[in-house]
């Protein structure tokens, strides 16, 4: 990481344009409470990018991979000049121009599952944004800061827009809500993505579906998606973080679809084993099977 000047730096000035939206004493409280966030890829960038700015001045990071061309769409970091480099440096530095005063605990492995309670020591928050098929240390953060009383939530975008869920230690639980499997299987895939958005507003918009293939562990992403999902992300932080009570937690899910116009905020009675949930997962498996036999039914033809 690059040294900074700070001779010219104040904090109280630097983050004035906030308040009013927030108070000064709110200000000092951000600047004190620590954010942990797993992942600076796509949405997690922006997330830590838009926390800095909020004046959040201690955060706890982790991000191994490095920056390439397929990430010049969404991620807050890519481009010609930081290819190859590592995301958490890239990242890092971003918010140590925005804050010099940031403290920032970093790490440049991946994480296990078993390393969930070392990396969320200290935190005030953990806000999500590891990359979506990393289920089983998804699952284990989310574990671990329940069992610290640490609230958590996940936000995606999903489309243009982005679906999110608040999870507090009293509410109902991160493996409630989902009602997960063992394992890192498609179904899970399946249950991850339903559960984050049950409302499907980003559906009609998805013009080529052969895009989304969890075999293979792929799926499309937006700029807009990105943006959208680090400024809720924030916004619900902001309120965790503040004590703020206008929040509505799991089994509470939202969604906010821009190109539809849509919002929908709506309570997931029995979170993953509400009925409706399960009939919607089997009509999705049944959406991605006929997709597959389509698709590999056209490969063969080819290959004749």
């Amino acid at each position: 990481m690059h040294p900074v000047d700070t001779k010219q730096f104040s904090y109280d000035e630097a983050f004035s344009r906030t308040l009013g939206w927030i108070t000064r004493d709110e200000q000092q409280r951000l600047k004190s409470r620590t954010v942990a966030i797993a992942g600076l890829g796509g949405v997690g960038g922006a997330n830590a990018i838009t926390l800095a700015r909020l004046g959040v001045s201690k955060f706890r990071l982790c991000e191994f991979d490095e920056f390439d061309l397929p990430n010049f769409n969404r991620q807050f970091g890519s481009g010609v000049s930081s290819i190859g480099r590592l995301k958490a440096e890239v990242i890092s530095e971003r918010i140590m121009d925005i804050n010099p005063e940031a403290d920032i605990n970093l790490r440049q492995t991946p994480l296990r599952p078993d390393d969930a309670e070392a990396f969320l020591k200290g935190a005030d928050i953990y806000v999500d944004s590891i990359d979506f098929f990393a289920l089983n240390v998804r699952r284990a953060l989310f574990a671990c800061a329940r069992a610290k009383r640490i609230p958590a939530l996940t936000t995606a975008p999903i489309g243009m827009g982005a679906a999110w869920i608040i999870f507090t230690p009293d509410g109902m639980s991160f493996e409630e809500y989902f009602s997960f499997e063992d394992g890192e299987t498609e179904r899970n895939f399946l249950r991850f993505a339903v559960g984050l958005a049950p409302c499907g507003l980003h559906l009609p918009h998805l013009v080529d579906s052969s895009h989304v293939d969890f075999n293979r562990r792929k799926v499309p992403s937006t700029p807009m998606g990105i943006v959208v999902s680090a400024g809720v992300a924030s916004t619900e932080a902001m309120k965790l973080l503040l004590g703020r009570r206008s929040m509505r937690a799991a089994p509470w899910f939202h969604q906010f679809d821009p190109m539809g116009g849509g919002k929908v905020s709506r309570r997931a009675w029995f979170g993953g084993r509400n009925p409706l949930r399960q009939v919607k997962l089997r009509v999705v498996e049944r959406k991605l099977r006929r997709q597959a036999c389509q698709q590999t039914n056209g490969e063969a033809v080819l290959q004749s």
